[in-house]
């Protein structure tokens, strides 16, 4: 299910105030493949989808009540999390923080973006020193979401940080997947059927 049927699933119709829209990834790395360029794989992504990241943030209101909430979208490269999806994600909870709203962060997510290195991997700290202003110093309630997948940086992060966790049925949910876990161990998992 793409971001933007979730949140026409969840939010009150008419009420959905997108936040960022304009932000894009500038490379920070320069990271170059024999495949394409990163930034053209980007904007190839941001034309096949319509959006220009894996995540759509803004507020609305569900069932009445204002929200923040931030959607993920694994069409978008895997979902994988670089570092506009960690500044917008991080921006809304500082929204959330100063605005007093509940937070929904809807997982959905192949993990870190590889293509931004260290930058990638940075964004999960990030989003969770917002979490623990948002939760424990704030006291506000967040409620995280996790889809089919939520794996690697995101699991490790704020998709396992939420007051309350929600999983879909038969939702694949890890840290590592399993080419992963097979070619980290050079050897076959038995008995796997996520992913």
């Amino acid at each position: 299910m793409s971001s933007s049927d979730r949140i026409e699933l969840l939010i009150d119709p008419g009420t959905w105030d997108p936040m960022d829209e304009d932000m894009v990834s500038l490379d920070p790395i320069e990271f170059h493949s024999e495949e394409e360029p990163y930034k053209d794989r980007i904007d190839s992504y941001q034309i096949k989808t319509g959006l220009t990241e894996a995540i759509q943030t803004g507020t609305g209101k569900l069932n009445g009540i204002p929200i923040a909430i931030g959607i993920m979208d694994f069409k978008f490269m895997g979902g994988s999390m670089g570092s506009v999806v960690g500044e917008k994600i991080t921006r809304l909870i500082e929204y959330a923080t100063n605005q007093f709203l509940p937070l929904i962060l809807v997982c959905a997510s192949g993990g870190a973006r590889m293509q931004e290195g260290s930058v990638s991997l940075m964004q999960m700290a990030k989003i969770s020193s917002a979490l623990y202003d948002y939760q424990s110093k704030k006291k506000l309630f967040y409620v995280a979401i996790l889809t089919s997948p939520t794996t690697g940086g995101v699991t490790a992060s704020f998709g396992m940080l939420g007051d309350i966790i929600i999983a879909e049925p038969d939702a694949y949910i890890a840290f590592a997947g399993k080419r992963v876990i097979e070619q980290t161990l050079n050897t076959t998992v038995p008995g796997f059927t996520g992913g």
